[in-house]
């Protein structure tokens, strides 16, 4: 039987892998999976706690609402991303700050 401290040493990983691609890379799509890795932890932490905590769905509900708002978060990132490469021929960020008028 998996206990609650395994499900939080891989929520715990999960965010600090995604903290190190957020930190480490330049790459606008890099960044945004940083934070879908980020979302996850933070899905499976509501999920493990509901599991091994009082046995209701308030997490599970919780988890369903940011694997929803992560997926309009990619949906929408990922078009920001399309239209400032058809402008600049470039998804790193450095060159985002040319953008400002």
């Amino acid at each position: 039987m998996i206990n609650l401290w395994a499900y939080l040493g891989i929520s715990f990983i999960l965010f600090i892998c995604g903290i190190m691609v957020m930190i480490a890379r330049k790459n606008i799509i890099a960044l945004l999976l940083g934070v879908e890795l980020i979302l996850n932890a933070a899905a499976l932490n509501f999920a493990a706690y509901t599991k091994f905590s009082n046995g209701n769905l308030d997490g599970h509900i919780m988890s369903l609402f940011i694997i929803i708002i992560a997926a309009a978060e990619s949906a929408v990132g990922l078009g920001i991303v399309i239209r400032f490469f058809q402008l600049r021929e470039s998804i790193h960020i450095d060159d985002a700050s040319t953008l400002q008028n």
